[in-house]
């Protein structure tokens, strides 16, 4: 089973990280900085993760650079009652789709 969930970043990463600013030239200043991931575990443990600069079994950094470096907590509000997916292919759907519906609402999105 995935879970999304939703990480609010500090919003130095708008000024800071030129591929988030490219990636969001409908933000206007006015609402939160995000990332939208997708996971295996609870969204806690995932965000837990990222903050610790987790590497996997073979040494591969499975954080996200923007979250480790800019994350500030999780935002359930923006993810609670969505559906768990049973297959990888159903959960980056639906990732994309959730980051372009907040995009939509003027956030600036991160996904990977």
């Amino acid at each position: 089973m995935y879970r999304l969930y939703v990480i609010e970043l500090n919003k130095k990463v708008f000024t800071e990280h030129r591929r988030f600013r490219e990636a969001n030239p409908q933000f206007n200043g006015v609402l939160e900085c995000l990332y939208v991931g997708m996971t295996s575990k609870s969204p806690k443990e995932r965000f837990e993760q990222h903050k610790r600069r987790q590497l996997s079994k073979k040494g591969v950094d499975i954080s996200s650079y923007i979250v480790w470096k800019y994350g500030t907590f999780l935002r359930p509000s923006l993810y609670h009652g969505l559906p768990e997916f049973n297959s990888l292919a159903e959960a980056l759907r639906a990732e994309q789709a959730l980051a372009a519906r907040l995009r939509k609402l003027r956030y600036a999105v991160w996904v990977n």
